[in-house]
């Protein structure tokens, strides 16, 4: 009979790094979502507020002006999802009581630990409204 061989010592342990190195990934990647998704939101929320803000001063009535309606709507959405002060904020109005708003600004976020590596989300958006409102 022949005997195996059990000299396997060059094999053990293989479990325990690979299982450190996807912890260690997913770690990674867990910080940068925490990092980065915040900001996306944010972002996304301001584009929506923008919109409103436009529709809002081409509904408006009376003695209000539209330019001030979406002036203070944006500015306020501004504070509010925290806006660089730096950003390029212009609104005008464009033809017959509509108003267009376009924001444009950079935010570095951290996406790997310690700032070894910052990524430069950049926003930049144009509200124009749009649908039932504008037709005659």
């Amino acid at each position: 009979m022949k005997k195996l061989n059990c000299d396997r010592a060059s094999e053990r342990g293989g479990a325990g790094i690979k299982f450190l190195l996807v912890f260690l990934v997913l770690v990674v990647l867990g910080n940068a979502g925490l990092n980065y998704l915040p900001v996306a939101y944010q972002g996304a929320s301001f584009k929506q507020e923008m919109d409103t803000a436009v529709v809002k001063a081409l509904a408006s009535s009376g003695r209000i002006r539209p330019l001030d309606v979406a002036t203070a709507t944006i500015r306020k959405a501004s504070t509010d999802y925290d806006i660089p002060e730096d950003a390029y904020i212009d609104i005008k109005p464009v033809s017959g009581g509509v108003v267009e708003a376009h924001v444009a600004y950079s935010r570095e976020v951290n996406m790997l630990p310690f700032g070894l590596y910052k990524h430069n989300y950049n926003f930049d958006y144009v509200a124009r409204p749009t649908g039932y409102l504008l037709k005659q």
